[in-house]
This record gives structure tokens, C-alpha cells and sequence, in this order.
């Protein structure tokens, strides 16, 4: 998970950016990329831990072998499902405490069996190293955005 945890370094110190936005980038300021990042990872966690690894099984899933092959998701391809929608007015100290359950949830998540799955609407059900992966993917994509929002 060191990746993980590298990404959540950036997305911390992109805090002084929050404001920032670049319609021609992102219809979202760079607050809106971090809260909706940390709200996916949260999500997924929680996920993985109330999971039943014996239920785990996988599946050939087309999306999941580019996405991951490529390790890389397509800017404006997919929609975020509700739940991890950042509200309107997002407040550096509600990211400062999202942040600090994110890294409680990562412990957490560490210690799981390896079969302990998250089902992705789209990707199917993910195993845990496989979820990670997802997750790191999944941030990076932000992480991009966010950088092209910046230097705009």
C-alpha cells in the first residue's frame, strides 16, 4: 500500500489548492477531486471489512483486464454513484477528518484475509490486493486531474 499512502500524501498537500478550479479540465475544483477520492476509499474499506471472504470468486470481468492492464481509467467515461458524490460546500477541516479515518480504515484493511472482495459496479468483485490496485488507480486518476487543474 505504499502507493496508496503516497497518493494520500499528495492529496493532503493539494489542501492549499482547494479552490483552484479549471473548467476546461474539470467542471470540479480540486476540493471536490480530494472529498470525492477520500469518500471512494472510505467507502471501499468498508466494504472490504464487512465482506465474507468465502463468498469471494472470480469472475473473467473485460473492463476490469483493460482498466487494470492499462492501469489507467478514461477522463469523462463513467459516473460516480451517488454515495461518493462530495456535498457542495466542502471544508478543509471535513477533509482533515475524512483523511484521518481514511488512514485508520488502511490499518484496518491491511490486516484482512486476502479474499475479502469489493464488488465494483462495474469492475466486479474485486479481491483485496486487486481492490487496493483499484483504489491506487482510482486516485491517481484524481491525482491527474488535480495536477491539470493546478498548473492551468
Amino acid at each position: 500500500m505504499p502507493l496508496l499512502q503516497k497518493e494520500l500524501s499528495f492529496l493532503e498537500k493539494s489542501f492549499d489548492n482547494s479552490d483552484k478550479l479549471a473548467a476546461s479540465i474539470s467542471s470540479n475544483n480540486v476540493s471536490w477531486h480530494i472529498d470525492h477520492c477520500l469518500k471512494v476509499i472510505t467507502k471501499v474499506c468498508s466494504s472490504l471489512i464487512s465482506s465474507n471472504a468465502s463468498e469471494y470468486k472470480w469472475k473473467f470481468n473485460k473492463w476490469r483486464f483493460v482498466i487494470f492492464l492499462k492501469g489507467s481509467i478514461p477522463r469523462g467515461k463513467a459516473k460516480s454513484p451517488k454515495q461518493v458524490l462530495p456535498p457542495e460546500n466542502i471544508k478543509i477541516k471535513d477533509l482533515k477528518i475524512q483523511l484521518k479515518e481514511v488512514k485508520l480504515l488502511l490499518k484496518t484493511v491491511e490486516q484482512l484475509p486476502l479474499k475479502n472482495y469489493f464488488n465494483h459496479h462495474i469492475l466486479g468483485k474485486l479481491h483485496l490486493k486487486k481492490t487496493i490496485r483499484f483504489l491506487e488507480i482510482h486516485t491517481n486518476h484524481h491525482i491527474k486531474i488535480i495536477k491539470d487543474i493546478v498548473k492551468n
